[in-house]
């Protein structure tokens, strides 16, 4: 057992889980290119002029952030519903993370809250959870607040619903989360962080974005997780 994160572990009591990544490839049946290209088709028949370089956006989200700058909420909107729809159709041939779904049920028998907090909907990860017999042992579901991308993480603010849901102190709160914008708002919240690096190339980007450790597989958290349990 890693000593440090048996450590961290023992010193909280709510895990709070990024979704794609930690718990599962949202898009890995169903390409998140793909899913852009589309967003991109939305604003294309509604008259918006697209530059070359945002036609080329792979990162659905990224389109959603793009055009709502502009400051048109009406196409902001029409994007948001568009990417809930493909989230929800991307979620039916989601691929699980490994040790996944381990993480979160050993977690609630250890006597931990588990929560998710995403930047997907919360529609589409409630469906994954409810699929994969999940949903009992996770509550509660933040997901990206609706046509208004400036409050996804890094914004703290969905941390920190996250944290109230579950009535523990913020210290008491650790994310796992394979992004940097996980990491920075952890930080932001003054929550624990983990950082996945389901990629080696991640690994020393999350340490200096802040991560209190970093691991490579879901298993090092289960079975740490499931030696807690008596």
């Amino acid at each position: 057992m890693n000593p440090d994160l048996g450590r961290l572990l023992g010193e909280v009591g709510a895990v709070l889980l990024d979704f794609d990544g930690p718990v599962c490839s949202i898009f890995a049946g169903y390409p998140a290119p793909q899913v852009a290209a589309e967003l991109v088709e939305v604003l294309r028949r509604r008259g918006v002029e697209v530059s070359p370089d945002f036609a080329s956006e792979p990162d659905p989200l990224e389109v959603l952030r793009r055009i709502s700058v502009a400051g048109d909420h009406a196409i902001t909107r029409a994007v948001e519903d568009a990417l809930c729809a493909a989230e929800r159709r991307a979620v039916e041939t989601a691929k699980p993370t490994p040790y996944g779904r381990e993480v979160i049920v050993a977690a609630r028998q250890a006597g931990m809250s588990v929560a998710v907090v995403s930047n997907n909907s919360a529609g589409a990860v409630t469906a994954y959870l409810a699929a994969h017999r999940l949903a009992g042992y996770v509550s509660p579901v933040v997901g990206r607040a609706y046509a208004d991308p400036d409050r996804m993480k890094p914004n703290p603010e969905p941390i920190l619903r996250a944290v109230r849901a579950v009535g523990e102190p913020s210290k008491r709160c650790v994310l796992i989360g394979d992004s940097l914008s996980d990491i920075e708002g952890a930080r932001a919240a003054d929550v624990r962080a983990i950082g996945y690096a389901n990629r080696s190339s991640k690994a020393n980007a999350l340490r200096a974005a802040g991560a209190d450790l970093v691991i490579t597989s879901m298993s090092e958290l289960a079975g740490v997780l499931i030696g807690t349990i008596d």
